[in-house]
């Protein structure tokens, strides 16, 4: 086994860190991951965002936690990146700089650019979808969608489009505290199709497959798995858009309050659920897909891959 490396992913809604090594066959093997939800992006969706003194000091703190966990593994390297909430952020500096002289860690900040393709490399780091060779891949973050097209198992389209669920909630659910509503649904989907249009994203891919990442789909899999005690990662990675659709029908109708307590579902992205599911039923309706196959392997894996291969 390798000497492993650690990277920490600095998301809108929360920060994961993973440890992974590359084994004697050279296929990436995962040590440690784990994610804390921190919600450093609050207030995105302003004309001017800007981090929150209380959303830079719970991201401090789960930076720390994190770099503590993954210290027991020795890694030869550890990276820090940021994506769209610090990306965006106007004292987006001033938290990259708390954050060096708490840790002695700079912050990489990835352009929608490099998040997009690094996601991808991720992705093809799962064996579990070694047989695609076509397909469309969508990871939902709370700042941004990042949106690629692969032909060949190439990437030959890829955008990151503001159209995080943090960034939408904020947009169109005036009341988080209150069911969601038809009017909010249907604003948010439409939001969707227009973005997709005028930024060109193109649906063409004969027999294409969607493939969905992010803590949107992991949760419907914890939720999934709730039922039936079992792990999110032991449920089906095959999720139908009609689950999606009957998902979003339950928890649209509860108050935030009741929406905490569904099994499966953490507190902390109760809020912003709803609109999530409602973004990845647009991009079926785009696309003309009738189910997403979920993986675990995204960013974090496609930068641990870059991270090895430069060992």
């Amino acid at each position: 086994m390798s000497r492993p490396v650690a990277v920490i992913d600095i998301g809108s809604n929360s920060i994961k860190v993973l440890v992974a090594a590359r084994d004697p066959r050279g296929n990436l093997k995962q040590l440690l991951s784990r994610t804390l939800d921190a919600r450093i992006s609050e207030g995105i969706s302003a004309e001017k965002p800007k981090l929150s003194e209380d959303g830079m000091r719970r991201g401090l703190g789960a930076i720390r936690e994190l770099l503590m966990e993954a210290e027991p593994y020795r890694p030869a390297r550890t990276i820090l990146v940021a994506t769209s909430a610090v990306r965006d952020a106007t004292n987006g500096a001033d938290f990259r700089a708390r954050v060096k002289s708490a840790t002695r860690h700079d912050i990489r900040v990835l352009s929608g650019d490099e998040e997009a393709n690094a996601i991808g490399r991720g992705l093809t780091c799962d064996p579990a979808l070694a047989d695609l060779r076509d397909f469309y891949l969508f990871d939902l973050g709370g700042g941004s969608l990042e949106c690629l097209a692969f032909k060949d198992r190439k990437v030959r389209q890829a955008l990151s489009l503001q159209l995080g669920c943090v960034r939408l909630t904020e947009l169109f659910v005036p009341d988080t505290s209150a069911p969601f509503s038809a009017e909010a649904r249907a604003a948010v989907k439409e939001h969707v199709r227009s973005v997709l249009a005028e930024n060109k994203f193109r649906f063409g891919l004969a027999a294409g497959t969607g493939v969905a990442m992010g803590g949107t789909v992991s949760t419907v899999r914890g939720i999934i798995g709730a039922g039936t005690g079992k792990k999110a990662e032991q449920t089906p990675a095959i999720i139908s858009v009609a689950l999606l659709e009957k998902l979003l029908d339950h928890v649209a109708v509860l108050p935030l309050d009741q929406r905490q307590r569904v099994p499966g579902l953490p507190p902390p992205r109760a809020d912003v659920f709803p609109v999530a599911l409602t973004t990845f039923l647009a991009l079926a309706d785009a696309a003309g897909l009738k189910d997403f196959r979920h993986s675990f392997h995204n960013l974090r894996w496609g930068l641990a891959a870059e991270l090895l291969e430069k060992m």
